[in-house]
């Protein structure tokens, strides 16, 4: 029986290394990478079946490759392993498409099902986020996708022009952007933008 194809990326070496020798157990793991930008880059040349990626990464972070991936292969299963137990977080990647949210405490027994979720076109969810998430799904979400991305990169303290340059918009497109970010939450001041980020969870990795 074929093996699945697996590329994987994460910025922390040592944990990267230690995820390619589990994995490569079940499956073949074509590729590790340390940045967003190297990872799209890879999955549009191995065409692997999934993709295991942290969040957040240099380079473009793991969120916005995600985004990207599923944009471009919407075929490969993508699988964000993450230190971050936010339930807005999970619930925003959920939202964008992501067949699986698995928190790096919970990779020795959930990163595999996960996977397995993935390659049979399931989603999968660690089961200490499940309620929270849940909550969130079910609940209106007053952003978008898009700005949603705006405010997390805000949030982690990138300028406007460098976040129009990791969302390929124009800083014109940005400063839109957060004027109806600033709108729809209600908030007055870069300081309570910064402060609602952080309080979603938008700024950990």
């Amino acid at each position: 029986m074929k093996r699945a194809r697996i590329v994987l990326a994460d910025d922390h070496r040592v944990f990267l290394d230690g995820l390619r020798s589990l994995l490569e157990r079940s499956y073949d793991v074509v590729g590790i990478f340390t940045d967003g930008k190297a990872l799209v880059q890879a999955v549009l040349r191995e065409a692997p079946d999934v993709v295991v990626t942290d969040v957040s990464m240099p380079g473009g972070d793991g969120l916005e490759a995600a985004r990207r991936i599923l944009e471009l292969r919407p075929e490969v299963g993508v699988v964000l392993l993450t230190m971050n137990d936010n339930p807005a977080l999970a619930a925003t990647a959920m939202r964008m498409g992501v067949h699986g949210y698995v928190l790096k405490t919970e990779a020795s027994t959930d990163l595999v099902t996960a996977i397995e979720a993935a390659l049979g076109g399931d989603k999968y969810l660690s089961q200490t986020l499940v309620s929270g998430t849940v909550s969130q799904l079910s609940g209106k979400e007053p952003l978008t996708e898009r700005q949603i991305e705006v405010l997390r990169l805000l949030g982690q303290g990138h300028t406007m022009k460098e976040v129009a340059t990791a969302l390929s918009l124009s800083p014109r497109t940005v400063a839109f952007h957060k004027y109806r970010i600033m709108e729809a939450l209600g908030v007055h001041s870069n300081a309570a933008l910064l402060q609602h980020a952080v309080s979603r969870g938008l700024t950990q990795s």
